[in-house]
Order: C-alpha cells, then structure tokens, then sequence
C-alpha cells in the first residue's frame, strides 16, 4: 500500500506541474488547428475538389506543406505529447470529484484521450520526416490482412462497434452538455459562456457522428468481406457526400468540426487543468 501511495503522490505532483499545464494548454490551440484544417479538407470533398484525407493525418499534412509548416507541427507535437501525459496521469489518479461508475467512465475517457494525442503527435512527427503514408490506405490494408485471419472479421467488426460506440458516446456527451463539466464556468462571461456551449454541442455532435459513420462502414466491411470500405474517417465522409442530401450533410458536419476547433482554443483558456 506505501509503494501505491508514493505512487500516487508521485502523479499527483507531476499533474500539478505549471509547465505541464502550460504544455497542455498551448497542445489545446494546436488541437483545435488541426480540426480546422480537418474541417477545410471535409468542406474540400464535399465539393468534389480534395485529394487529400479528410482527416487529422491529411490535415497534419496539408499544415506540414505551409511556410514554417514543419515547426508549427513539431510545436504541436510537444503540445499533444503534454496532453498526453496530463490525460495518462488523470486515468492514474485523477477525476476525484467524480464517484462509482463515473470516475470510472472519466479514467477509461482519459486512456482513450492519452492514445488518441499520442498517436497525433506521432503523426506530425512522422509528416515532420516525410514518412507518413495514406492513413485511409493503411487501415484498408490492415483491414484486408485482419480479415484473412482466423477470427479477423469479427475483430474487424468488434472494432468498428467499438469506434461506433465512441461516436454515438460523443453525440450524447455533446447534447447533454457533459463537456461544461470540465470547464471553469465561473471565469466566463455570459457571452463567453453561451459561445461555449454552442461550439462544443455543434463540435461533439459533429465530430461523433463522423466517428459513429467510420464505425458502422467498417463493421458493413467486416460482414461483407469488402477491406475497401474500410478507410475511417475520410471513407466515412466520402461515402456520405455520395448519399442522397450527402452533400449538405457534410457541409453541416464540417462547420461543426470546425466548431469544435474554435471550442478548442476557449478550452485552451478556460478547461481545468
């Protein structure tokens, strides 16, 4: 019990780090650029005009290409990393407002939270050394290769229940409003207040119906045997341009993932850290 304790202790001091709550709070404004740039590329399909992902990797590509691109990235990376280890340390020992079931749905949130920024930031790191491919490709491969093992498909298909899952989560947590939880409201003005809780509605409501699509195409990839549907979040969006009303719905869920970008720069100010 003293080693788990020291353990504890140990977190909990690096957690109340100043710049590591710096780190985080600058890794928010990084975030929020790329959602911007995600939210651009999904507008670009929607009208037919992208060659590019229309996701966090091709958004982190098309910000590498910029003047001064490859620093802005590198920054964003050491942002996300620090992200990364506030979130990790929160799964560890944080969330103590919360009880029961709810710390518990907090810390595997927060493991969720660690994976998803270190996997940016080693994204941006390897588009920093000209070394990331097609993430769409890449999941369609692994895809096909999963499938053609023993047991793959239901894998595959448990995979994509689970990211559908996170997507209708996202939706929930968006029209609940659950994201003001971690926010310091009473540092808000009225306006600043309200702008919040609409960015972050629009942005959580967007960004989990995205996810939500991602994970229905790959579990219909899994029962039928068709890898190429399979492509996350850009097959998501090109597979919804194609529907009927597609078009407008991706322009209305790229407004929002663009909302939720803008939320992120007000988190970089205002979320508890």
């Amino acid at each position: 019990m003293s080693l788990t304790r020291n353990a504890e202790a140990t977190a909990a001091r690096t957690a109340d780090s100043r710049w590591l709550e710096l780190l985080a709070r600058a890794g928010f404004i990084g975030y929020g650029i790329v959602h911007l740039l995600f939210a651009w590329l999904a507008l670009q399909v929607a009208f037919g005009n992208s060659g590019e992902e229309a996701n966090q990797n091709g958004a982190l590509r098309t910000l590498g290409a910029q003047p001064l691109g490859k620093f802005l990235l590198i920054a964003i990376a050491v942002g996300l990393v620090a992200m990364a280890i506030w979130q990790a340390l929160e799964a560890a020992v944080g969330h103590h407002a919360k009880r029961g079931r709810e710390r518990l749905f907090e810390r595997v949130a927060s493991v969720v939270r660690t994976v998803v920024f270190l996997w940016l930031a080693w994204t941006a790191l390897t588009v920093v050394q000209n070394a990331s491919a097609d993430s769409a490709d890449q999941q369609e491969a692994f895809s096909a290769r999963l499938m053609a093992s023993t047991g793959g498909r239901w894998l595959v298909g448990i995979a994509g229940l689970a990211l559908a899952a996170v997507g209708v989560g996202m939706v929930i947590y968006g029209l609940r409003k659950k994201f003001e939880r971690n926010l310091k409201i009473g540092e808000m003005s009225p306006k600043t207040r309200t702008l919040s809780r609409r960015l972050g509605m629009a942005g959580y409501i967007a960004r989990g119906s995205v996810f939500a699509v991602a994970g229905l195409l790959i579990m219909v990839a899994a029962v039928n045997y068709d890898p190429e549907k399979s492509r996350g979040l850009d097959g998501a969006l090109r597979t919804l341009r194609d529907q009927p009303y597609g078009q407008i719905l991706l322009v209305l869920m790229a407004l929002g993932i663009a909302a939720f970008g803008v939320y992120c720069f007000l988190q970089s100010r205002y979320r508890r850290v």
